[in-house]
Parts: structure tokens; sequence; C-alpha cells
């Protein structure tokens, strides 16, 4: 059952990477960008959080939360978050619980690998409402960054 464009977006609790508990909840009257990555230290993942990472002053002019998840333990995201000066926050969902709630789990990655998030993006307006939501079959792909800025555009 995937969420679609319409829906209420699944609500969630995951740890940031400085350990703070963060909910959607806590980002109400603001839009989300969240997104869904299967894994820290990989080449792909990494081009797609630079990417956030140095547009950064965009999204923030369209009054957009940009929050990143994946299956990798906290320990792993903060590593990565220093060592590429991420600017938003990583949250792990070690438990697998909000990438299957966004429909966003691969039932077996490459290498035998069970339950990674698949790439994946969404745009949550200010009342919690999913108005864009993409997910990727092939990990290989970037999501659509114009069509997610055009998604928030529209909102504002």
């Amino acid at each position: 059952m995937s969420v679609k464009v319409g829906e209420k977006a699944p609500n969630f609790k995951l740890r940031a990477t400085d350990k703070s508990e963060v909910s959607l909840e806590d980002y109400r009257g603001k839009n989300v960008v969240l997104l869904f990555f299967p894994l820290a230290f990989t080449g792909v993942c990494t081009t797609e959080l630079c990417t956030m990472r140095d547009d950064i002053g965009t999204y923030e002019g369209l009054d957009a939360q940009v929050l990143a998840v994946s299956v990798d333990s906290l320990f792993t995201l903060e590593q990565f978050k220093n060592q590429q000066n991420y600017n938003f926050p990583l949250l792990s969902d070690f438990n697998k619980t909000v990438s299957r709630a966004y429909s966003t789990l691969y039932e077996t990655f490459v290498l035998d690998m069970k339950g990674v998030s698949k790439r994946s993006a969404f745009v949550i307006d200010k009342e919690g409402m999913i108005q864009y939501a993409e997910v990727l079959e092939s990990a290989g792909d970037l999501p659509n960054f114009e069509a997610v800025k055009e998604t928030l555009s529209s909102l504002n």
C-alpha cells in the first residue's frame, strides 16, 4: 500500500545524528522535503545529499525543511553528515518502520541485503499532506529535484 499525493503523510519519530528525537509533527506549519536514501557513504546517495546541501538556500527560500532518512545506524549517519557537512538532519530508520509506512523499502537490495530504503522524495505541505511522491525502483536514479522545487513553489 503506497502513500499517494493528497493523503495525510504518515507521522513518525526518528533519532537524528545528535541523538535528538525528530517528529514530522515538529514541522507542522512548514513544508517538508522528506528524502529516503539507501545507504550512507555510497556514490549516488552522496551525490543526492550533496546536491541538497549545495542548494539548501533554495529550499529555505521555499519555506521547506529537508529531512533525509536511511536505515543506517545513527553512528554511521553521524560520520556521513560530518564528512560531507550536511546542513539538514539525517534520521536513522534503523528499525525500518518509517520506510515501511511510506512504502519505500526494498525486500532485497544488492548483495542480498534485506530492508534497505528505496531512493524516494516526498513533499509534505504545512498541513501534513503529501503534495509530491516519487519512489525510485533503481537506486542509480536521482529524484526529480526540479519537480520537488516546482511543487514547493506552488505551495507558497
